[in-house]
């Protein structure tokens, strides 16, 4: 889904960075496994770029987001950082990958803001495969949710294991 840009107060904020987009890489092969080309669908949620209001927040019509399931308010933190998603995940293969009890896959960028480093959590998932026009299979990679978490967030950052991102698209690819 391509998102459409917000204006707030005359300002416009395009949201083009986060259309969809194919992303390929290629594993290299090791004494286990050959190595294999992977190729996924990118889309983000809005959730990038959004937020829940918080519960003492008054919040006006003009910051609501209407995505076509829901809506939420523009976050202009979230936005910031979600320049960032593209290049975050066209290096997903030399990150550390994380699986939540839930199942879903994060990876965490250091962020230095103001002299302070912080953690940015992106949350993804590959769900099944689609076959592409041309008959091959073709994986999906639908970044969930990405925000810094920090006190009074209401939750803490998931027990986390270590995952290879080879391993998941290669179980991926394999199911039917």
């Amino acid at each position: 889904m391509k998102w459409r840009a917000f204006t707030y107060q005359g300002k416009t904020y395009d949201l083009s960075h986060l259309d969809p987009f194919i992303w390929s890489y290629a594993a290299i092969a090791n004494g286990e496994r050959p190595g294999y080309s992977y190729k996924f669908q990118v889309r983000f949620s809005l959730h990038c770029f959004t937020r829940e209001p918080s519960p003492e927040q008054r919040i006006t019509k003009d910051l609501l987001y209407r995505g076509p399931k829901e809506t939420r308010v523009f976050c202009f933190e979230r936005y910031e950082l979600s320049c960032r998603l593209p290049a975050i995940i066209c290096t997903l293969e030399h990150r550390e990958c994380y699986r939540t009890p839930r199942g879903n896959l994060f990876v965490i960028e250091p962020i230095v803001r103001e002299e302070k480093e912080e953690e940015y959590e992106v949350y993804f998932q590959i769900p099944k495969t689609t076959i592409s026009g041309r008959g091959k299979k073709r994986l999906n990679l639908i970044v969930q949710s990405a925000y810094l978490r920090r006190e009074g967030y209401g939750t803490t950052q998931p027990r986390k294991e270590l995952v290879s991102l080879n391993e998941i698209a290669r179980k991926k690819l394999r199911r039917k």
